[in-house]
């Protein structure tokens, strides 16, 4: 079983490599056409050449999360992702869209009702028969 694992290994390292070029944006791309780097992990990938070229020279690094080149904040401390239910920016735009939805359903409702009370009206007006519309028997 372990004579198999250094074979697993290099088909692991040679699978990640090839997923990762196919979907990284070509604007992230480094050095060459996406499309040659494909080639290069699909040609070199047995003997490793192919896979760690592309994790070493082929794809943009990315900034590590809690630092790197974000901007700076307004209090002096470099910016950070904020969940949403602590962000007050999406906690106010929140409280915007319930009181636009508020109005909304006021409106909706008013409408409703209307319509309610002319169909009551017609309804009435049916029964006692002062409805020109009204089917005859």
């Amino acid at each position: 079983m372990l004579r198999y694992l250094p074979f697993l290994l290099v088909l692991a390292l040679w699978i990640y490599a090839f997923i990762d070029c196919l979907n990284t944006p070509e604007e992230e791309v480094r050095g060459l056409p996406k499309v040659i780097w494909v080639i290069i992990i699909l040609l070199f990938g047995e003997v490793l050449v192919g896979p760690i070229a592309w994790l070493v020279a082929g794809r943009a690094r990315r900034a590590p999360v809690g630092g790197g080149t974000s901007a700076e904040s307004p209090r002096g401390r470099r910016a950070e992702w904020v969940a949403p239910d602590d962000n007050p920016e999406f906690l106010k735009s929140l409280a915007e869209n319930k009181a636009e939805d508020e109005k909304n359903d006021e409106a909706l409702l008013k409408d409703w009702e209307a319509d309610l009370r002319r169909r009551e009206e017609e309804l009435k007006r049916r029964e006692s028969g002062d409805d020109p519309q009204a089917p005859q028997n």
